[in-house]
């Protein structure tokens, strides 16, 4: 008989691309992950992965097998989470990723009260900079800083950001203060490498304006643009989560050069036809709850 552990050791090794990154997901051995493959392939007769020293790819049996092996995992998922949530309780693996920068700072406590008020869901979160697809990676839910365009997914609004213009009293001493968009385009800038560089301002009944300042550093990761921007080395237009304390206390100020930047929202993005959507829901308005419906680094 088919064992249901081999087709998840199966499929998530042919989604990871590999058996170490299927066993990390998992949390079991290698040897564990190549057991269960081998056992799955002895019940079904058929080798499913070629695995070679250097890579491991699948056959065209596994080929066959990988969608079917994904359906019965997404059913059995949406069974388990139909009698969790009829007995009112949620419980099981539950898989996130998020951002580093905004996971560091605001994520530890929110976590935490979700665990407390569902102590049987088994969380694990990665952080991770990269644009994950949750349909293709594995993932139950991404949190994500901006619009989400996927049409394969449901997103569910978490809360609102503001992005601002800021720089330290070090660098504005230095460089001057910019009071307009052509001023601020002759100042240095720090940028977000993982997207395109341009800053985006609303002027009016016109729409955008794009400008493109000169980089004197390009990096994907808001923790080190807010630092950069402590140390003096430039502007920084970065969401109010990153700078809000910094404002506060003075050592970032929040430059006005008369036009809004576009702003930003924090969502949970899961796929339609997600077997844990109960449990997400669930993680979707505990997340809410903690960062407020005026998030407490708006106010």
């Amino acid at each position: 008989m088919m064992k249901l552990d081999g087709i998840v050791a199966f499929v998530a090794t042919a989604e990871a691309g590999s058996i170490s990154a299927a066993s990390r997901r998992l949390g079991l051995a290698k040897s564990v992950v190549s057991e269960r493959l081998a056992e799955l392939e002895r019940t079904l007769g058929a080798r499913l992965i070629q695995r070679t020293t250097r890579k491991l790819s699948l056959t065209e049996n596994g080929e066959t097998f990988l969608p079917r092996a994904q359906r019965i995992l997404r059913e059995a998922n949406e069974a388990a989470a139909e009698l969790a949530a009829r007995s009112g309780k949620l419980a099981g693996p539950l898989r996130l990723s998020a951002p580093v920068s905004f996971g560091v700072l605001h994520l530890s406590q929110a976590l935490c009260r979700f665990l407390t008020e569902h102590p049987e869901i088994e969380l694990t979160l990665d952080l991770d900079d990269r644009f994950v697809d949750p349909a293709a990676d594995g993932y139950d839910a991404v949190l994500r800083h901006g619009a989400v365009a996927d049409n394969r997914l449901i997103a569910r609004r978490l809360a609102t950001s503001r992005r601002q213009l800021v720089a330290s009293p070090i660098y504005l001493e230095k460089a001057g203060v910019p009071r307009s968009l052509p001023e601020l385009q002759q100042h240095r800038a720090i940028l977000y490498a993982n997207r395109a560089g341009d800053w985006r301002f609303r002027s009016g009944d016109d729409g955008w304006l794009v400008i493109r300042p000169k980089a004197a550093l390009r990096i994907n990761n808001g923790l080190v643009m807010r630092d950069t921007a402590l140390a003096g080395l430039g502007i920084a237009l970065l969401p109010s989560y990153f700078t809000y304390e910094h404002i506060a206390a003075g050592s970032l100020v929040v430059l006005d050069v008369g036009a809004d930047a576009e702003g930003a929202e924090l969502f949970l993005a899961y796929a339609r036809d997600h077997g844990a959507a109960a449990k997400i829901r669930a993680l979707a308005d505990s997340l809410k709850q903690s960062f407020g419906d005026q998030p407490y680094w708006e106010v």
